[in-house]
């Protein structure tokens, strides 16, 4: 078991703008309060659920939440992070805050088809946070977190300017530690578009301080607003609403947004929120050891 701060993943966004998105997991591990216990794709059990949580090679992933009296993997909904939400220092904080269980599954996966880049506006924090764009030649590493019902509605209500789509699995492939190949997953698409570079292409993630300076001097209009530097940016951002209005605006004037209508047809807001269970792995797998059914 490592502590998150011990692991050098303990910087929370929300609270240190500048060190966004925060440090991801680099391995599978259960977030489980403050603390990550290593998970174990066991031989033959590629369903997250059977997969081994800590040394003890019987006890599994669905055993100790089923333990707890918590939602099994199976009744949760996989989610795949491109900004902070990878990073357990943010996840432990947004849900601690609103008073939800801090026990979030947290998988790297290996995703095409998606880039990582920049929303084309400014958050609350004061941070431009992280878009996922279309790019059929990328292929990236995401978290793929597994939230229970009442974790995903904490998380909802803090990608407001974001929507939540079902990500199909036979378009964008997705594969996790195990072999399995996910038959979907829920991603967070900006409303507003991603941030050009200045090739008029979707702008690569990178450090928060880089981006703004970047930001900064490639626009006098940013850097009336925001400026002179980025520790200016995020302090004036966070203070006033108005401001980071303004910043979309000069976003779209200046033509630095890259739409994504690559993603209009899974936007749904209203459709029904899939489990785990309901997206059997592509290429079979359903029925493998350590998957979960619907009476758990």
């Amino acid at each position: 078991m490592t502590s998150v701060r011990a692991a050098g993943l303990g910087a929370v966004p929300a609270l240190e703008p500048l060190s966004y998105p925060g440090r991801p997991v680099d391995a599978p591990a259960l977030l489980d309060g403050e603390a990550l216990l290593p998970l174990t794709a066991a031989p033959g059990r590629h369903r997250v659920g059977g997969w081994r949580l800590g040394p003890d090679p019987d006890r599994t992933l669905d055993d100790v939440l089923r333990t707890r009296g918590l939602p099994l993997t199976g009744r949760r909904h996989p989610v795949l992070a491109v900004g902070s939400n990878a990073s357990p220092a943010q996840v432990a904080y947004k849900l601690a805050r609103s008073e939800v269980p801090v026990a979030v599954p947290m998988v790297p996966a290996r995703v095409g088809g998606i880039g990582v880049g920049s929303s084309a506006h400014v958050g609350t924090p004061g941070y431009v946070a992280a878009a996922p764009f279309a790019d059929p030649q990328s292929e990236v590493t995401l978290v793929a977190g597994w939230l229970d019902a009442a974790q995903l509605a904490v998380v909802d209500a803090t990608e407001a300017r974001y929507h939540r789509i079902l990500l199909p699995g036979d378009r964008f492939p997705m594969t996790l530690p195990s072999g399995e190949r996910l038959g979907g997953a829920y991603l967070y698409v900006s409303r507003y578009g991603v941030l050009a570079g200045p090739d008029g292409r979707p702008r690569p993630a990178g450090a928060q301080p880089a981006l703004l300076a970047a930001l900064l001097a490639g626009s006098a209009a940013l850097r009336r607003l925001l400026g002179p530097d980025p520790r200016t940016w995020v302090r004036r951002a966070a203070e006033d609403g108005a401001v980071r209005a303004a910043a979309r605006q000069v976003f779209r004037a200046e033509g630095r947004v890259v739409p994504q209508p690559e993603f209009t047809p899974y936007v749904d807001d209203d459709a029904e929120v899939l489990t785990y269970d309901d997206l059997p792995p592509i290429g079979g797998g359903a029925g493998l050891r350590g998957s979960p059914t619907r009476g758990d």
